[in-house]
């Protein structure tokens, strides 16, 4: 059995990919009304146009759940560390697969550093890249980076979750990994904002391809390997997420920039992420112009007068 904490829409594509392989999968919500339509409906509300498969139940347990060997943690990144805090046992040699993107607003590290935190014991991994909840719950071929520092437990992980329609491709960086997961979403955002502006195509790509350099520097810097960022993780991730509607962070971008009206409900790791990193920068004596662009607008600066600000910077060698 594997569980999945979180009955959000990736883990609940997640749970069907992996209940179309023959895999046993029990997913944990907080709410009774979710576990019965899951169990009861066949339907996740996070997804309700996808069936479920009979492998996949639902429990109100975390304490149940969290009695697989794997256990995929599919909640938003800034719950991650309540998340696990409401589980009693120390996990000891469970193998703990971050499914969220983006760095902690307190601790200022990914999802693996949250993970080695609260559970030292167990082995922490992240599934990363390229990918929408629905396409994943289709079934079309998706590709994924799952990034472990322990080789053998990444190869173990790599044969255990990748399904027909779902290819994933193990490393061991998992700084690189979850750092590109998590930045590519402030980019999206700048990019969202640019053509909500009417900027054009040209802008966007080269905000993708400053923001691309921006996304290794910091990465460098905190001890990741480059070429993991030009890989699904990073490049890969990126170039979906700047340039799809589907993206959350791309369409509250595209709300900043006055052309798209937002849900505010919805969940937007870019914004926190956007802070995080500029506190990071700061540490380490990074110039991220772009990510603290995001930052500003994201506490209520103009996005006209930030993009401004960015053309007016010094010319400089690329």
């Amino acid at each position: 059995m594997i569980g999945v904490i979180g009955a959000g829409a990736f883990g609940t594509a997640l749970a069907i990919t992996l209940a179309r392989k023959g895999t046993p999968v029990t997913i944990w919500a907080r709410d009774a009304a979710t576990v019965h339509s899951i169990n009861a409906k066949r339907r996740a509300p996070r997804l309700p146009d996808a069936p479920l498969p009979d492998g996949i139940t639902a429990s109100q347990s975390i304490a149940e759940v969290a009695q697989a060997q794997t256990l995929l943690l599919a909640t938003p990144m800034q719950s991650l560390h309540s998340v696990l805090g409401l589980i009693d046992a120390p996990l000891a040699g469970q193998r703990l697969v971050a499914c969220c993107k983006g760095i902690d607003l307190t601790e200022l590290t990914g999802p693996t550093g949250v993970i080695a935190a609260a559970k030292p014991q167990a082995i922490p991994a992240i599934l990363t890249g390229p990918s929408f909840a629905d396409d994943i719950a289709r079934g079309l071929p998706t590709a994924l980076t799952l990034a472990c520092a322990d080789a053998t437990t990444g190869a173990a992980l790599q044969a255990e979750l990748s399904t027909p329609t779902l290819r994933l491709y193990r490393a061991t960086d998992t700084t690189g990994a979850e750092l590109g997961g998590a930045l590519k979403n402030v980019i999206a955002i700048a990019c969202g904002a640019c053509i909500g502006m009417g900027l054009g195509d040209s802008a966007r790509a080269a905000l993708m391809t400053r923001g691309f350099a921006e996304m290794t520097r910091l990465a460098i810097a905190l001890g990741a390997k480059p070429q993991t960022l030009a890989g699904l993780s990073g490049l890969g991730d990126l170039a979906l997420t700047c340039t799809s509607e589907l993206s959350r962070n791309y369409r509250y971008g595209l709300a900043l920039g006055g052309s798209a009206p937002f849900d505010a409900a919805l969940t937007v790791e870019g914004v926190k992420t956007a802070l995080a990193v500029t506190r990071l920068a700061g540490r380490l004596g990074l110039d991220l112009p772009i990510c603290a662009a995001v930052a500003e607008v994201s506490n209520g600066a103009s996005v006209a007068e930030i993009i401004t600000q960015l053309l007016n910077r010094s010319l400089k060698e690329e």
